[in-house]
C-alpha cells in the first residue's frame, strides 16, 4: 500500500466530506488534530492495513505497512528494527517477524520523532524493548509537540518513560549486531533535527527515514529545526559513505538504489535554487508557490499540490536561515 506521504497527497485530491469538515474546522480555529482526528482526516484503518515483507539481503528485511517503513535484522542475536509505526500493529509486525525467522524485538532504532515512525515504542519499550535514537529526538519524545504538516497541524503529545530511547547518541553511534556493523548517522538537521540514518555495513543498505522519501516530494519539519539546505547535506554525506551500489531504504515507498538517491539530491538541489532565486528578486512565498518550480520533476515525484507544503518549506527554511 502507499506510505503516508502519498496517503496524505491523496486527502487533498479528495477525503470524506466529514473529514473535510473537520480539518476545516480544525484549521479555522488553528487547533491542531489529536491522533483519532488525524487518522480519520486521512482514512487510515489499522484493522485493514497489511504488512508486506522484502527481504533485501540475507538476514536483512523491509516491512511496509501504514506509517514509515521497517528495516528488519534478523539473527542469532535476536531482532533489531528501524522505526516501528503504531502500536495497533505491532502484533500484526510482530507476527510479519516470525515468518522471517525472528522472535520478538530486542531493539528498536527511531529515525527520528514523528508519530508514524516512532509511535509504536509506546507498544514495544513496555514489553521490554530498547530503544535508540537521536539525542534531539528524544528530548522531543520527552515532551509535548506540534507538528506542523502546513496542510493541518497534529498534537503530538509527550511518550512516556518506558517508550522514550534510553540509548541516545550525538553524531555517531555503532551496534555490532547480528554479525554486523550498524553504523546510526546524524549528519546534521534535515528532515527534523534528530534524524538518525542506520547503515547496515555488510549489505551496503541504508535506512534514511524521512530525509529521503520514495513516494513524493518530501516533509520538511522546518518548525522542528529541519530545512532544505540540511536535507541536502546529510543525503549526499551518506550518499559519499555507501556509494553507487548502495541498497536505500527510503522512510516511505520502495526500497531504490543509489542512482535514485542521487536523482534525488538533484531535483532538491535544483528546486532550492530555483526558489531561492526567487526570493532574490523579492518574490513572495505565495507567489514561488504558484510558480511552478518543480516544474519537471512532478512528473517522477507526483504534482506538488499533493504534498505536504514541499515548496513552501523550501522557502520557510531558506527564510528562516537568511536571518
Amino acid at each position: 500500500m502507499k506510505k503516508m506521504l502519498l496517503a496524505m497527497a491523496a486527502v487533498l485530491a479528495g477525503m470524506s466530506t466529514a473529514a473535510q469538515e473537520e480539518q476545516g474546522e480544525a484549521a479555522a480555529s488553528d487547533e491542531p488534530l489529536n491522533l483519532e482526528q488525524l487518522l480519520a482526516m486521512f482514512n487510515w484503518d489499522f484493522d485493514a492495513v497489511e504488512i508486506t515483507t522484502e527481504q533485501v539481503g540475507e538476514g536483512l528485511y523491509v516491512l511496509f505497512g501504514a506509517g514509515g517503513n521497517i528495516a528488519v535484522s534478523v539473527g542469532e542475536e535476536g531482532v533489531l528494527i528501524v522505526d516501528d509505526m503504531f502500536p495497533e500493529l505491532i502484533p500484526k509486525i510482530e507476527a510479519a517477524i516470525r515468518e522471517i525467522g525472528g522472535d520478538g524485538v530486542d531493539l528498536v532504532v527511531n529515525t527520528h520523532w514523528h508519530f508514524d515512525h516512532a509511535e509504536g515504542n509506546l507498544a514495544l519499550g513496555p514489553a521490554g524493548t530498547t530503544i535508540a535514537a537521536h539525542v534531539n529526538s528524544a528530548e522531543m519524545m520527552s515532551k509535548e509537540n506540534i507538528l506542523n504538516m502546513v496542510i493541518t497541524k497534529y498534537r503530538q503529545p509527550a511518550y512516556p518513560p518506558a517508550a522514550r530511547p534510553s540509548i541516545v547518541f550525538d553524531d555517531r553511534k555503532r551496534f555490532d549486531f547480528n554479525g554486523e556493523e550498524i553504523d546510526l548517522v546524524h549528519a546534521g538537521p534535515a528532515h527534523t533535527a534528530g534524524d538518525t540514518a542506520v547503515i547496515f555495513k555488510d549489505h551496503n543498505a541504508v535506512h534514511f527515514g524521512d530525509v529521503f522519501n520514495n513516494a513524493g516530494y518530501p516533509f520538511i519539519d522546518v518548525d522542528s529545526g529541519g530545512s532544505i539546505d540540511g536535507m541536502i547535506r546529510f543525503c549526499q554525506a551518506i550518499l559519499d559513505e555507501v556509494g553507487p551500489n548502495g541498497i536505500i531504504i527510503p522512510g516511505h515507498g520502495p526500497v531504490t538504489d543509489s542512482a535514485t538517491l542521487q536523482a534525488y539530491i538533484d531535483m532538491l538541489r535544483t528546486v532550492r535554487d530555483r526558489v531561492a532565486a526567487q526570493m532574490a528578486e523579492g518574490n513572495s512565498l505565495m507567489a514561488v508557490v504558484a510558480s511552478g518550480v518543480t516544474g519537471e520533476f512532478d512528473e517522477t515525484y507526483g504534482p506538488v499540490s499533493g504534498s505536504l507544503g514541499f515548496v513552501d518549506r523550501v522557502y520557510t527554511s531558506l527564510q528562516r536561515d537568511a536571518e
